[in-house]
């Protein structure tokens, strides 16, 4: 799940409570507090969905990967990404998972939150970025899938979004997602390495209430079938 808290400065109940009814093994949070308020808001904002986050707010530019109890977390990892003086900083948070009993390294997931900024060339110099960081020599085993998931400041016809499509597959966020209460624009998504398959999940019917007072973005979603050998059958 991506998920863009606006600072945290809307209705945090009822943005825990979209989390809660989604119930997500990872979320991918941007537009987290910055400064030292990370470290008292974000930790309470965890609690109440249920996740946990292992702290480190510097140099993620306001983006962040909470975890819930069903998975196993094996690192973090997370980078600065250049901007522009006096342009808000930009950063990238990562954590690596698995599920329980799940043997070998073959079984790792690399996650990546992002949230990209407002000019198209920043974007894709960041996005190719990050990609570069999480290629496959880059990630904890070769054999590990990524997941890349967040606010791209920009469609299916932008220039970063070309990027992650060269590398990956769009999973989720083909619908409008901002502004929160009457979305027009597809910022949010979910591209994942194409050894994860999607599967249909339970139907997850979220409060339009909450949606529209949790944040000024709707969150994404997808499940993926982290496909095992058929004797180890597990998904997330």
């Amino acid at each position: 799940m991506s998920y863009n808290v606006h600072d945290l400065r809307d209705d945090t109940v009822a943005a825990s409570r979209v989390v809660r009814t989604v119930a997500p093994d990872v979320l991918c949070l941007q537009e987290v507090p910055r400064r030292l308020t990370t470290e008292i808001r974000l930790p309470r904002f965890a609690r109440a969905c249920g996740m946990a986050w292992g702290r480190g707010r510097l140099g993620t530019g306001g983006t962040a990967v909470l975890v819930s109890p069903r998975v196993v977390l094996v690192g973090r990892s997370r980078g600065r990404l250049p901007v522009r003086f006096p342009d808000r900083t930009r950063g990238y948070a990562a954590a690596v998972v698995t599920l329980p009993g799940a043997a070998g390294a073959r079984h790792l997931v690399t996650v990546v939150s992002v949230h990209l900024g407002l000019r198209a060339d920043e974007r894709v110099r960041h996005t190719s970025a990050v990609l570069q960081t999480y290629s496959s020599s880059g990630l904890p085993h070769p054999a590990s899938s990524l997941v890349v998931a967040g606010d791209l400041n920009e469609g299916i016809g932008g220039r970063a979004y070309a990027v992650l499509a060269d590398r990956l597959r769009r999973v989720a966020g083909e619908s409008a997602t901002f502004p929160a209460h009457a979305p027009t624009a597809a910022l949010d998504v979910v591209f994942a390495s194409p050894d994860l398959a999607v599967v249909e999940g339970a139907h997850v019917a979220v409060a339009d209430r909450d949606l529209s007072r949790g944040s000024d973005h709707r969150p994404v979603w997808v499940d993926l079938d982290l496909r095992w050998p058929a004797t180890e059958d597990a998904s997330a």
